[in-house]
């Protein structure tokens, strides 16, 4: 059983997921199970291409790009078994021992989907290999891998540093919840100090919501103390973040449909694009 799945690729946060990689698995215990997936197009030697050239008028031409797409896919899938030997060297490298490397092929969601049932973590980077060409975007598939997925994601930052103290973003949904109920039974947070912070107007009904979450942490044997403040959630949690130096946030993730997201935006996507600490996200 794979305890943490880590998805790498060739992108400049690869190092960093191998290494928040290795720091949750010190911290917990657990395997560590490294995919790269190829895309259907990457890894397949049998694209058709008759049906945009005359049948029979090409034949010479059909058979080089069969051949073409052959070399590819070969080329391809050494790539790929590269990228995962770089990373299990890196997880060997910090004293991880159990750790397996899987090359899959398809889509990415759907790899994802299979191996989940094994995992108590899914580990991301924030962007994919473009992202030296895109820095004011997220990757294409993180928020497909986290609308999917039924495990808490961690969304690496591009750069690793071991959290010291945990800013735990609470408003009282149902999946907020389950973010304080993953962090009160993961091991990953045994020893962080945790702060539960609520973004709202006060009175009594918040407050008795944070502290039941805060409550609920400090059974579970977590140092943690609630915080109620006002403001526009990416925006205050963001900027606590900044002004006390949380090494890692945790948060109920999507928490609306991608159609009222594009009309009002996504708290969850702002966070991530804007914080420079690693993410985990609990639906």
């Amino acid at each position: 059983m794979a305890g943490i799945v880590a998805l790498i690729d060739a992108s400049i946060y690869a190092r960093s997921v191998c290494e928040h990689a290795a720091w949750a698995a010190g911290r917990t215990g657990l395997a560590v199970e490294l995919m790269h997936v190829l895309g259907r197009r990457e890894g397949s030697s049998t694209r058709d291409y008759s049906g945009a050239l005359a049948l029979g008028s090409r034949s010479a031409l059909l058979g080089a790009l069969a051949d073409l797409d052959a070399q590819r896919a070969k080329l391809a899938q050494e790539r790929g078994r590269a990228i995962l030997d770089d990373a299990r060297a890196i997880l060997d490298g910090a004293g991880i021992a159990d750790v397996a490397g899987h090359l899959r092929h398809g889509d990415l969601v759907e790899a994802v989907a299979e191996r989940e049932g094994d995992a108590a973590l899914i580990l991301i980077g924030k962007r994919g290999e473009a992202a030296d060409f895109a820095k004011g975007h997220l990757g294409s598939n993180l928020e497909r891998v986290v609308r999917a997925c039924r495990r808490p994601v961690l969304v690496a930052s591009r750069a690793f540093e071991a959290p010291g103290s945990v800013l735990l973003a609470y408003d009282g949904g149902p999946s907020a919840r389950r973010a304080v109920g993953h962090v009160a039974a993961s091991p990953l947070y045994a020893g962080l100090p945790v702060t539960v912070a609520t973004v709202g107007e006060d009175g009594p009904e918040p407050r008795a919501r944070l502290d039941a979450a805060v409550a609920e942490l400090e059974a579970a044997g977590r140092e943690a103390a609630g915080l109620l403040t006002r403001g526009t959630p990416e925006e205050t949690l963001g900027g606590l973040v900044e002004a006390e130096g949380f090494g890692l946030v945790v948060m109920g993730a999507y928490g609306h449909s991608r159609i009222r997201s594009l009309v009002i935006g996504s708290t969850t996507s702002e966070m991530i694009r804007s914080c420079r600490v690693p993410i985990a996200l609990v639906r």
